[in-house]
């Protein structure tokens, strides 16, 4: 009996009229591919996050001691091994950050068209969707809601650019969007954290956020780690050459913010150990929202992105790589910065704290899996594969082929 056969075959180099079987044997073969062209640092950094939880739990439940170790020396009311270890995460993956392709690359319009839809996906539909998510699942547990609403008020400006990479998006224009959410963050979270919680989520039994608090957090947990990775950027760069940065120091580097995220969750569930084995369901109720979060956000950015490319004129310049930026830039966000403010705001020991460190566990395995729901689209979908040169003025066309 013959196999049913599949009309038409999309991006993946197979011909009308295969077989439905080899076709899904050959895009379960991309997935696999994608799967072994992670560095063993991206494999393991998932059981990595889990296994630095349990032994932080394991060491806060039986160690005793522990928290008064580690406020020997506090940092604005922060712990000084706490704060270091924020700030040594961030700085890596900044440093990595394309900041001399920013003048090139808004010279075009078509640029600056994803960089109003990713704003507007970013810090109007994001925040409001996480605080209806939080409320909604959390309405009893306003500590760990609170946690949640500052996880979605932080904008990623981080792993993004890991996920656009395994997905085989475009970099360059990732880059743009960092910059972007980077100088956005510093400004728009102090008075976008006092708006949705002290304002919109009014809540008598949750503790209120003061602007001054907030912006300082900000700047010593963003704005340092930005000025830290622009200067070590360019100094390497200046002294060894751009092919030594990309090609030797930053892959080295580059471990460096692993290690700081995997000893700050040690340290802060040390701290949090008793508070979670003794609450597992609101531990794991906090999960919830953030998983619908970061499906919902990076289907709804996809789903746009693809409908424009085969909908409209201007579509062509939405190509899948574009698209994969668009949707894992709307999908994840800034668990570092929100852990760090949690925890100067509230306290290392608070349950917005706690909620906020449930971040990293539940975004990287989520959009782990949505590179590989990325790729299988890449194929299965029909794109428009190029931007029509139509659309660029003379000037707009020779500036593109610079950066290309």
């Amino acid at each position: 009996m013959e196999l049913p056969r599949e009309e038409t075959v999309h991006g993946d180099g197979t011909q009308p009229g295969q077989p439905v079987t080899a076709l899904k044997s050959r895009r379960i073969t991309i997935l696999n591919r994608a799967f072994m062209e992670l560095s063993w640092t991206d494999r393991l950094l998932t059981p990595a996050i889990l296994l630095s939880m349990i032994v932080g739990v394991i060491i806060g439940e039986f160690v005793p001691g522990v928290q008064q170790a580690f406020d020997l020396v506090q940092f604005r009311g922060v712990s000084a091994p706490i704060a270091v270890g924020l700030i040594v995460m961030m700085w890596p993956i900044l440093t990595k950050v394309h900041y001399e392709a920013l003048p090139s690359l808004f010279m075009t319009w078509h640029n600056w068209l994803h960089i109003f839809i990713s704003l507007f996906l970013n810090w109007i539909v994001g925040p409001f969707l996480m605080l209806g998510l939080a409320w909604a699942t959390l309405p009893d547990l306003p500590e760990y809601r609170t946690g949640i609403i500052l996880v979605g008020l932080a904008r990623c400006i981080a792993m993004v650019m890991i996920w656009v990479g395994l997905s085989q998006g475009d970099v360059e224009y990732c880059a743009i969007l960092v910059i972007t959410n980077s100088l956005l963050q510093i400004v728009l979270y102090s008075p976008l954290a006092v708006l949705f919680i002290n304002i919109i989520g009014n809540d008598e039994t949750a503790l209120k956020v003061t602007y001054g608090n907030v912006a300082i957090s900000v700047v010593i947990y963003l704005g340092i780690p930005l000025v830290a990775g622009c200067t070590t950027r360019y100094v390497v760069w200046s002294l060894a050459g751009k092919d030594f940065l990309e090609r030797r120091f930053l892959p080295i580097f580059g471990l460096l913010s692993l290690l700081g995220l995997l000893y700050t969750i040690i340290v802060m569930f040390a701290y949090q150990g008793h508070e979670i084995l003794h609450n597992l369901g609101p531990v794991f109720r906090t999960m919830v929202p953030l998983v619908l979060y970061f499906i919902i956000m990076w289907t709804i950015a996809f789903w746009w992105s693809y409908r424009l490319n085969t909908r409209c004129r201007c579509g062509r310049s939405f190509t899948y790589d574009m698209a994969v930026v668009q949707s894992f830039t709307a999908g994840s966000n800034n668990f570092e910065l929100a852990i760090a403010v949690a925890i100067a705001v509230y306290g290392v020991d608070s349950r917005q704290a706690l909620a906020a460190t449930i971040g990293p566990l539940v975004e990287v395995p989520v959009l782990l899996a949505l590179t590989w729901v990325a790729l299988y689209l890449r194929t299965a979908l029909k794109w428009r594969s190029d931007v029509d040169p139509a659309l660029y003025s003379d000037s707009e066309r020779n500036t593109v082929e610079k950066v290309k």
